[in-house]
């Protein structure tokens, strides 16, 4: 869009009192945001209430500032980097699945490589949502990876919120199995500020990863900072960008359910993965299989799900092979494995099954751990982590 365009649609998005409905009615009525900009007050009246109408004749605070910063950030991205972009809602790049949905945003703010910012970024058909806990237990973050990783091996992009635990182990997870040139995105990051910023911190190199390989993705004009009402209002970017939405692990508090939620009003499949009736991190995904979620041990479930073509599911994880893809053991494994299994266990409880000394089963413990094969978890328990 060109200077002026761009400077009406930010001037309709800060209108005080201006949703997207409200917008979105605007738009079918008089076109695009300069001609709304162009109709007397009691021309917008026909459209919307009194208030509003009088607010659309009023220039917003900060507009002009803003205006001025957003051209400024388009133009300084450079070569090297990713390019930067803004689709509006009758831009052709604009998803059709997020048309689709009740509540579009009106503009979106991109980042990723520019062979994809300049065609058609985002997948027709091809993005799954990968959510969970953002304090996963080590298996759950393990599940996140793997799963993500041989989901966009056999075709699909990950779409994820940036978050720490599960949704930075997603996409990883993709990135892993993703190589430029890019002919779509490895994975999307949904995120509830601007595109100026990256919250959180901790997560800045994952970010530019993503803006390397993927895209970057918010609805939030430079400048907003991480707001706490502006992450659940993302999630149904989330889950409208995606066929489908796979939750790893949550609690029964979980952001995580929201996304599964408004998916499910998407008329979008959910899928969940169980997990052990002690983890707390695991009861939000089996309330959501009571609720009839698929209830999902491979990737092979997700795909068949979503019927994708079986020619795109070589090298997934068939029989013999547990959630993520993980190899079930032989009978072999290591006998303080073996009592383990796979939910979180005490040192006593352990010590009754192995008959092992506390004193020799801390030693086997502690080469465990450091070989990656168990992770400790708060409250003095254990478990063990599958590695693909």
């Amino acid at each position: 869009m060109d200077h002026d365009e761009l400077g009406a649609w930010l001037r309709l998005t800060l209108t005080p009192g201006i949703g997207n409905g409200a917008a979105r009615r605007l738009l079918a009525r008089f076109g695009l945001p300069q001609s709304i900009f162009q109709q007397t007050e009691a021309a917008l009246q026909l459209c919307v209430p009194a208030v509003q109408a009088k607010a659309l004749c009023e220039i917003p605070q900060g507009w002009e500032a803003l205006w001025q910063t957003t051209a400024q950030w388009l133009a300084s991205a450079v070569p090297q980097g990713p390019a930067r972009a803004i689709v509006s809602l009758g831009d052709l790049r604009y998803p059709q699945a997020l048309l689709d949905t009740e509540d579009p945003p009106l503009l979106l703010y991109l980042m990723g490589p520019a062979s994809l910012l300049e065609h058609q970024p985002f997948p027709s058909d091809r993005c799954l949502a990968v959510v969970g806990s953002r304090n996963p237990t080590a298996q759950g973050a393990e599940n996140a990876r793997l799963f993500a990783r041989a989901l966009h091996s056999a075709g699909l992009t990950i779409v994820s919120g940036l978050a720490l635990g599960v949704d930075a182990a997603a996409h990883e997870g993709a990135l892993d199995s993703a190589t430029p040139p890019c002919a779509r995105a490895a994975t999307i990051a949904v995120v509830g500020t601007g595109l100026d910023r990256v919250y959180p911190r901790k997560n800045l190199d994952l970010a530019h990863r993503i803006a390397a390989l993927g895209l970057i993705v918010s609805e939030y004009p430079l400048g907003t900072p991480p707001l706490p009402g502006n992450f659940p209002k993302r999630n149904r970017i989330i889950s409208g960008l995606s066929q489908g939405t796979l939750v790893v692990e949550a609690a029964l508090a979980s952001g995580s359910l929201i996304t599964a939620r408004m998916a499910a009003e998407q008329g979008r499949e959910v899928f969940a993965i169980p997990g052990s009736i002690h983890a707390p991190q695991s009861r939000g995904c089996h309330a959501l299989i009571r609720q009839g979620a698929k209830l999902v041990e491979s990737a092979q479930d997700v795909l068949e799900e979503l019927k994708i073509p079986a020619t795109t599911m070589s090298g997934l994880p068939h029989e013999g092979a547990n959630a993520g893809g993980v190899a079930v053991s032989d009978g072999t494994e290591d006998p303080v494995l073996a009592a383990l299994g796979y939910d979180p266990m005490g040192l006593d409880a352990l010590v009754a099954r192995t008959g092992m000394g506390a004193s020799a089963l801390q030693v086997a413990l502690l080469e465990l751990e450091l070989d990656g094969s168990i992770a400790r978890l708060p409250g003095g328990l254990f478990q063990r982590v599958g590695r693909g």
